[in-house]
């Protein structure tokens, strides 16, 4: 069986049955089972058959926070040539919503590769082939698995519903947003009027403190282990000190999938270590918000990691770390999600543009302050490793 997929962004998929039946319009007869479509070539010889299946974020929620993770890990993994291609193709990755998968009994040839193609520029997004190569909607070469660069013109595509979410308009969230939006406009950081509220603090799933404090001092002990397999220190000595300290910590089941997986891999991926290790800034607010530390600074500068480590290691037990926390307010919280949010928007915008975010700001930063702080709020119920980064 050979694949050929689409992915895009788009506000819906109403039309993509249409643009499937004009294609496949000559030559094949098509039947359709709702977002399926069974496709068989009317030639009296050399029959075959084309299976196409239609998913989108919201009937298929299971495939995307599965599968656009690990597209971004590959992607992320490739040693592009040109930067700045990375960066837009990782952002075009973080907003797709609609994967159009394509299925061929036939090996692929010249006739079904046009046809393909042809289905891509009229559903828009871009095309991804089993070995890496990644096409426009044009179908042009944006990047080869080796990470060289195609010949594409390559610009990022976002569904308006993707990039701005859906509207609230409660008068809490719209003083909330506008208090951000003061906080950027005096410091000269690049902003967006419509970009959408977060909701208001009655519509919220906070986390408890227990919760949240268990979450930082699991997540602190694997942030270290991370860091010894990025500095290719002993693994086996190391892994077996920390999983004594979760024990000791009695955060053993506090670990996220992911962080379980690292930990007990044999071989854990040296990427996956350093995207860990950044996670020390979601770290940084998860003991803000649990009163350990007095603000958080802007993000143009790596939190202070001697001191995050002393928080915990000064402490015998959990129950003695946590009798040392005192819950900030859920108002002051949720304000500095909406800040982080706004400014994640301009580090973004800055990166699509080329150019260097505004004001110092680390973009790593950032996207792991927003982590933080999004499954503190409980933002659309996302698990810690599945927070969603749209802007």
């Amino acid at each position: 069986m050979n694949h050929f997929t689409i992915f895009a962004s788009r506000n819906d998929i109403d039309d993509i049955e249409t643009k499937i039946l004009d294609v496949f319009v000559k030559g094949f007869d098509v039947k359709v089972n709702e977002n399926e479509y069974f496709i068989k070539s009317k030639t009296l010889f050399n029959k075959h058959k084309i299976t196409i299946r239609v998913a989108t974020e919201e009937t298929s929620p299971e495939y995307f926070s599965r599968n656009i993770p690990g597209m971004m890990g590959f992607y992320d993994r490739i040693p592009f040539e040109d930067e700045h291609l990375k960066g837009l193709v990782m952002t075009q990755i973080s907003i797709l919503n609609t994967m159009v998968a394509i299925e061929s009994e036939k090996e692929m040839n010249d006739g079904l590769m046009q046809l393909f193609t042809k289905l891509l520029l009229e559903i828009g997004g871009i095309g991804f082939l089993p070995n890496g190569i990644l096409l426009d909607q044009e179908g042009q070469v944006i990047v080869y698995p080796d990470g060289s660069s195609g010949s594409a013109d390559f610009r990022p595509h976002a569904a308006t519903s993707k990039v701005l979410g859906p509207e609230i308009t409660s008068e809490e969230g719209e003083q909330r947003k506008d208090r951000s939006i003061a906080y950027l406009h005096e410091r000269g950081i690049p902003y967006i009027t419509w970009m959408p509220q977060l909701p208001p603090l009655a519509e919220c799933q906070f986390k408890t403190q227990e919760v949240i404090a268990k979450r930082a001092v699991a997540l602190l002990i694997v942030i270290q282990y991370a860091c010894d397999v990025a500095q290719s220190l002993d693994i086996h000595e190391s892994k077996n000190f920390f999983i004594g300290m979760l024990q000791k910590y009695g955060v053993e089941d506090d670990l996220t999938e992911n962080e379980r997986r690292f930990l007990h891999d044999d071989e854990p991926d040296v990427q996956d270590a350093v995207n860990l290790a950044w996670q020390y800034e979601a770290y940084w607010t998860l003991i803000w918000a649990l009163g350990l530390i007095d603000t958080l600074e802007f993000p143009d500068q790596v939190c202070d990691c001697d001191h995050a480590i002393q928080i915990v290691s000064n402490c015998e037990s959990f129950e003695q770390f946590y009798q040392t926390t005192t819950m900030r307010g859920r108002q002051e919280i949720l304000d500095e999600a909406d800040k982080m949010y706004r400014l994640h928007w301009a580090c973004v915008n800055s990166r699509i543009k080329g150019e260097e975010a505004p004001v110092g700001m680390q973009e790593s930063i950032v996207i792991e302050r927003r982590r933080g702080l999004f499954w503190m709020i409980g933002h659309r119920d996302e698990q810690w490793d599945e927070i969603s980064m749209d802007t």
